[in-house]
């Protein structure tokens, strides 16, 4: 989940990574709530099934944070987390909420609950695009004037460590396509240097299923000067 910031020093950073993939995912389900078919009995749960997702892997994201980020904040400056602890809980809200209106929708497809979900998930994504800035900007101001990039990354490590594989997966899924090409062969680097053969492979099947062909070239012609090398 770490990558270099540009600025005044490169800092390892825990939140740009799977924010990248946050967006591109809430902004691809967005799309695809405000286009949904209504009489497309395969499309419709297709549709929901991806909401659904994007929700738990948000309110993840929520409670990880909560429970390990910003203990590390408030250890170094008190009170500089209180915010975002706060928009926390009202993102957790708003997914419950949106997940009874994605029930709804499933059990009665109707035009006019269709734009109530849409116009629920557009403020939903709206609000958390500026709580991740802030936590990109303000956070990681803290986290970088209280602890050098080795306590960091054990802070990375904890949360690595409270992800599933599935979740792991699904974050993947989301934050290959939304990494640069020279970032995203960085951080297959570092999968391939971590992960034993098999598992290896499946990162990289679901890199070949997410990206285009353009992009899967520059992928694997990266990792064959790395092996090469």
């Amino acid at each position: 989940m770490s990558e270099p910031t540009s600025g005044r020093a490169a800092r390892l950073d825990v939140y740009a990574p799977i924010h990248r993939a946050l967006r591109l995912f809430m902004s691809a389900t967005l799309a695809r709530v405000s286009a949904i078919d209504l009489s497309d009995v395969r499309e419709v749960p297709s549709v929901l099934d991806q909401l659904a997702a994007l929700l738990e892997m948000c309110r993840q994201h929520a409670l990880i944070e909560n429970e390990i980020v910003h203990p590390a904040i408030e250890a170094v400056q008190p009170g500089a987390s209180q915010r975002m602890h706060g928009e926390h809980a009202q993102h957790l809200a708003a997914i419950v909420a949106l997940e009874a209106e994605a029930v709804a929708l499933r059990v009665f497809p109707h035009g006019i609950q269709a734009l109530r979900l849409y116009r629920s998930l557009a403020l939903f994504v709206a609000e958390n695009f500026e709580h991740m800035h802030v936590e990109e900007t303000a956070h990681n101001e803290a986290l970088w004037a209280g602890y050098d990039d080795a306590a960091i990354a054990a802070i990375e490590q904890r949360i690595v460590a409270q992800s599933t594989p599935h979740q792991r997966a699904l974050e993947l899924r989301w934050m290959t396509p939304a990494l640069r090409p020279d970032e995203r062969a960085q951080r297959f680097r570092s999968l391939q240097a971590q992960l034993p053969g098999p598992a290896f492979v499946a990162m990289l099947d679901i890199a070949r299923e997410v990206l285009d062909d353009r992009g899967w070239a520059k992928l694997s012609a990266a990792l064959a000067e790395g092996v090469a090398a």
